[in-house]
């Protein structure tokens, strides 16, 4: 498994050259009519650009959108919108930041945001994502489980998580409300300046993914999230850690830790956290390989955890109860932690 996950890892990592763009479109008004963003051009995304009004945004391989630092630019796919972002193993599409090869940084741009109707457990079934997006096109979250956003694969996303206030930032990869029917899978997410994914509720399954020395956590899943996540890949810089203190997991069943339904309650496996210790010393605010906490039922089975100050924290005694009564479950799992 590990293997096959670091070969995986490189392809990400820029070993496949990309078809040279020259011409720029620039993005600063939404997308409202079926369009289709070609590879022979870079596209630059200015300012919050949604998705909407029953909109579909397809995505030719080997097609690079660059995000600009000054408007905070993103692109949020609206839960009446979709995206066919259907990259390849030689052609991925990639995100990036708009500064100069060089110059890039954590934070540079926002990220990518992908909205649907599935169910999440906030009060009234209806939420707004985080990250400072408002207004109806940011609202997450309705009653169909089996919704799809569209296709989101052989994905590079680089340098996101713009902060719009302190403690308010966009991840690499948010998911808010997303269906099954939605296919995620072959994804990267490197550089991010707040966590680099994030779902928030939804029932979604993914695969092959990677977080490349984020600086929160790698996956973070809260709001009744259910879905499946197998074989992905987590590795940290042992220099960057966010204030907020940054882990492998962190998994809440909301932010204080309710009974609202759905319960968190995500299936991982085959995956493998290779934390900072593994790199050198770790900075101060690096904590947990797994932070699993406020009545989550995450289970996790058939991985690799490492290289964190601490390993497993089952925090609260709402989350202990879900261990004790089994519905919180961590089996053959192999651990290298003090």
């Amino acid at each position: 498994m590990i293997k096959k996950l670091f070969i995986l890892s490189l392809c990400f990592l820029g070993l496949f050259n990309l078809k040279a763009q020259t011409i720029v479109d620039t993005i600063q008004t939404d997308i409202t009519t079926s369009t289709t963003w070609t590879n022979d051009r870079i596209y630059l995304l200015k300012g919050n650009r949604f998705v909407k009004d029953g909109a579909t945004l397809t995505i030719q391989p080997g097609t690079i959108i660059r995000g600009d630092k000054a408007t905070k630019g993103t692109l949020i796919i609206s839960r009446s919108g979709l995206i066919y972002a259907n990259g390849t193993q030689t052609q991925p599409i990639v995100f990036t930041s708009n500064e100069p090869v060089g110059q890039r940084n954590y934070g540079d741009w926002g990220g990518v945001v992908i909205l649907g109707s599935a169910t999440i457990n906030v009060p009234g079934g209806n939420g707004q994502i985080e990250g400072g997006l408002l207004g109806p096109d940011a609202e997450y979250g309705g009653s169909y489980d089996d919704d799809s956003s569209g296709v989101f694969r052989y994905v590079r996303i680089e340098y996101p998580g713009i902060a719009y206030q302190p403690n308010s930032e966009i991840n690499g990869l948010t998911l808010g409300g997303v269906g099954r029917r939605t296919i995620i899978e072959y994804v990267q997410v490197s550089y991010s300046g707040d966590d680099s994914y994030e779902w928030f509720g939804g029932t979604v399954n993914c695969k092959y993914l990677i977080a490349y020395r984020g600086w929160d956590d790698d996956f973070d899943t809260d709001f009744g999230y259910r879905g499946r996540v197998q074989f992905a890949l987590s590795m940290r810089d042992p220099n960057i850690a966010d204030q907020s203190q940054s882990n492998g997991f962190e998994s809440d069943n909301d932010g204080t830790g309710t009974a609202n339904t759905p319960i968190t309650a995500p299936v991982f496996s085959n995956v493998t956290i290779i934390g900072p210790k593994e790199n050198g010393t770790p900075a101060a605010l690096y904590r947990r390989a797994l932070h699993l906490r406020r009545n989550t039922r995450t289970s996790i089975y058939n991985s690799v955890f490492m290289g964190y100050p601490t390993g497993l924290h089952i925090d609260g005694q709402a989350a202990q109860s879900n261990a004790t009564n089994d519905t919180l479950q961590i089996e053959r799992v192999y651990r290298d932690w003090e």
